[in-house]
């Protein structure tokens, strides 16, 4: 299920990597990986917990270069092996709405293969397009994009 995105609301990082959708996968689904690469350097993600399933858990915590720890807990809502994984932070474990969230969206990270390797889509999708715009300002693209190379260089490794 292909989403469009909207315009207003919406913000998108797609890009071709030269690294196959298992591995991509198991960069996003395996914490132990998901710690090397999730925030943009020079932050860091210490702390990782995935409970890979429609409702599970996905928390992870990004700390500053400064040591400023920020917690970050969400919802999966979908999981489909090597090909689509949608969480949000507007929910928690068990699809129980949280309300603690300075940046609410939902996330959908497709897959597809292209050769031998992915076509990557990072789709953030807002409430408003003042939180859109927000979560633009707060460098969207850029550090979306430096974590996305950095899951490439991870993925390499597996």
């Amino acid at each position: 299920m292909a989403l469009a995105p909207d315009p207003d609301r919406d913000l998108l990082l797609e890009r071709d990597v030269d690294v196959t959708p298992d591995l991509v996968w198991a960069a996003w689904t395996q914490p132990e990986h998901l710690k090397r690469w999730f925030a943009p350097l020079p932050y860091t993600t210490p702390e990782c917990e995935i409970d890979l399933r429609p409702g599970g858990l996905f928390r992870t915590v990004m700390r500053s270069p400064e040591g400023e720890t920020f917690d970050n807990v969400g919802c999966y809502l979908a999981v489909v092996e090597n090909e689509r994984l949608v969480f949000t932070s507007v929910l928690g474990p068990s699809y129980r709405p949280s309300g603690e969230t300075d940046l609410p969206f939902t996330a959908v990270i497709t897959l597809e293969p292209t050769g031998s390797g992915t076509r990557y889509s990072a789709l953030a999708m807002h409430g408003t397009p003042e939180v859109a715009k927000r979560h633009d300002e707060m460098g969207f693209h850029e550090g979306w994009g430096i974590a996305l190379d950095q899951l490439v260089a991870v993925a390499k490794e597996l």
